[in-house]
């Protein structure tokens, strides 16, 4: 894991299409029939990214296969100034979704030019795709032997057009290092939020989801379509027992406890909770306290045994598991890596 800055920093350039070096560059690939509404996701959620000393994390352009007008799905085009040489200069490449790209392509073969550009993409840059834009990574060859995922509505035609492709069609994003996929839409938001945490931190991307009035951090395995993501107004919901539990994550807590704050059997507050949360309620538990944890670790000098205890992990020991589980590293690696000054202690 490191920081957006230290990527970007060992191979910024002042000339080209990117014109602020030290800022992790990010090129959106736009293509006929892009949907403005995910086209417009990565430029919001990454440029308000600020470091705490408020300078941008992130410069993001867009770019499509030649300068000009882009055709949207919408009735007006958006006018683009660069062409596929952005690609050969991003750090990272979003791709979001487009009917050039989509499901109606049932070839999966690429047209020269598309293929072409995707060609000029950096060795090591980072490729994401919101929606269908998975599409054109695989099509790519970019998604061969990788976990990736798409729009739930897609998934099927996806996994028989590309079987070299391991398809999870329950999440709401999948995070396979240098390369990351998304389903429909809003998890183009959730995708996003989580590559500025991996970039930048807790701190960085809670701002930036505040700013933008979404929730903080959606777990990528959460599920993509909740049957009744709204409780009906005369059904009773889980909430109260969501914020009950929030307030005491350094306690011990149980399924009984949870279901008593809603007045509901264990039974029915289980099936409840997963309809309206889309996982269950001990794995929302813990992702509640890998969360807390990392903003300890981010922002207070506890140790470590001291912050286990704070987020309800109990022992140190069961801390680093969790954190070894949930993001690949330690906590004293995850401090390193977003409270620099942590080292020079």
């Amino acid at each position: 894991m490191s920081r957006a800055v230290d990527r970007a920093s060992s191979t910024s350039s002042s000339a080209g299409v990117f014109r602020h070096p030290g800022r992790h560059r990010v090129a959106v690939f736009a293509l006929d029939g892009v949907i403005p509404f995910e086209l417009g996701i990565p430029h919001r959620i990454f440029g308000i990214a600020r470091s705490a000393e408020g300078v941008p994390c992130y410069e993001t352009v867009t770019c499509s296969l030649a300068p000009g007008p882009v055709w949207t799905d919408a009735d007006f085009p958006v006018v683009v100034e660069h062409g596929p040489e952005a690609l050969a200069q991003a750090d990272t490449v979003v791709v979001p979704a487009s009917r050039e790209i989509g499901p109606r392509r049932a070839s999966g073969v690429l047209s020269a030019p598309l293929a072409g550009a995707m060609a000029a993409i950096r060795p090591g840059a980072r490729v994401v795709s919101i929606c269908t834009g998975s599409y054109l990574l695989a099509a790519a060859g970019l998604l061969d032997g990788r976990r990736a995922t798409t729009h739930w509505m897609h998934a099927e035609h996806f996994q028989r057009l590309y079987p070299q492709v391991t398809v999870d069609p329950d999440v709401l994003y999948v995070d396979d290092g240098d390369v990351l996929t998304s389903a429909g839409v809003a998890s183009g938001i959730d995708l996003c939020l989580h590559l500025v945490r991996r970039d930048c931190g807790t701190a960085v991307a809670n701002s930036v989801a505040r700013r933008t009035v979404v929730p903080p951090h959606r777990e990528g395995g959460q599920a993509q379509f909740i049957r009744r993501p709204l409780p009906e107004p005369q059904l009773a919901s889980t909430e109260r027992a969501r914020a009950w539990a929030l307030d005491r994550l350094d306690q011990p807590l149980t399924l009984r406890q949870l279901a008593e704050r809603e007045s509901m059997s264990v039974r029915t507050f289980t099936r409840r909770f997963r309809e309206e949360v889309g996982m269950s309620a001990g794995r929302w538990l813990t992702q509640q306290r890998v969360e807390l944890a990392r903003q300890l670790l981010e922002s207070t000098d506890l140790g470590v045994d001291q912050i286990a205890r704070k987020a309800g992990f109990g022992t140190g020991a069961s801390m680093r598991q969790h954190l070894q589980l949930s993001l690949g590293v330690s906590p004293s690696a995850y401090r390193r890596t977003f409270q620099p000054s942590a080292s020079r202690r």
